[in-house]
């Protein structure tokens, strides 16, 4: 299998199953000298782990991060970073060897390889994503003024739109005042043994200037292989998005906020929007 590393200067290689005994990256050309903190990477982690909210998938796990290689007296050596988190709350009996869940890549990955790990969807499983978070720690390293916020912009039937309530919201809404709701409207959800999808809004910010080199390397392009290699993801727009299709040249021209941070494949120094 190919395919479970991204990046060229800056590489993150993704590792493991979601039932197998761990999951990771290997982190390859980082700087030596960075000053590390594994309690950083373990809230990092914690912040992706599941299991801390009635609304999520019932699986918990700690997701307590080993630094294997590359990290010695708190600092970068400039080596390969290995980082491995076990896996310690499976229940692979929960899994049927013969049922292909629709939309779940079992079908797909027996075809293509002959053999798969069942349990959990292996290498299709979220859990897959600690290795992003490992990445994105350590990029964070090296960019640190560089900023991001996410938040939920659609969640099933609803659409939620900023407000003026400040406190932070525990499900990640861009409007607090619907965390009950949300949450009863989940957690009945998952009773029935039903999901659903949404959409989320990325802004990052600090980002520099002249980032990109057009045609086929383009920020835009980069950005979205990296996005839409993520489990479920089915598009991403950037700056005016698709609604843009429907506004005139000139006012798609008016204002920054619909470029998005970039023009020509070339970030301009705004924010980013995604």
């Amino acid at each position: 299998m190919r395919g479970n590393q991204i990046g060229k200067l800056f590489s993150v290689t993704s590792f493991g199953e979601s039932h197998g005994p761990a999951l990771g990256a290997i982190i390859d050309g980082i700087p030596g000298g960075l000053e590390f903190d594994l309690l950083t990477l373990e809230n990092e982690l914690k912040r992706r782990a599941p299991g801390q909210h009635l609304a999520h998938t019932s699986r918990k796990e700690d997701d307590k991060p080993e630094v294997l290689s590359g990290i010695f007296e708190n600092k970068t050596l400039g080596t390969p970073i290995c980082v491995m988190v076990k896996n310690t709350n499976q229940r692979s009996s929960d899994y049927d060897k013969d049922l292909k869940r629709p939309g779940h890549a079992d079908q797909t990955t027996l075809s293509k390889y002959q053999h798969r790990d069942y349990r959990g969807g292996g290498r299709a499983s979220g859990r897959e994503t600690i290795a992003r978070v490992i990445g994105g720690y350590f990029a964070s390293l090296i960019i640190p003024d560089v900023k991001t916020k996410a938040l939920i912009s659609h969640l099933g039937p609803y659409v939620f739109n900023p407000s003026s309530i400040n406190s932070p919201s525990p499900l990640h809404l861009k409007d607090p005042s619907f965390n009950q709701e949300i949450e009863n409207f989940l957690v009945e959800a998952k009773k029935k043994g039903e999901s659903w999808g949404g959409i989320i809004e990325l802004k990052v910010s600090h980002v520099p200037k002249n980032l990109g080199e057009p045609c086929f390397d383009k920020l835009k392009a980069d950005l979205a292989k990296g996005m839409m290699s993520i489990g479920a993801t089915l598009g991403i727009s950037f700056g005016g998005g698709f609604e843009a299709a429907l506004f005139s040249g000139s006012k798609i021209s008016s204002h920054p906020h619909y470029f998005g941070g970039r023009e020509g494949g070339i970030s301009n120094g705004d924010d980013l929007l995604m």
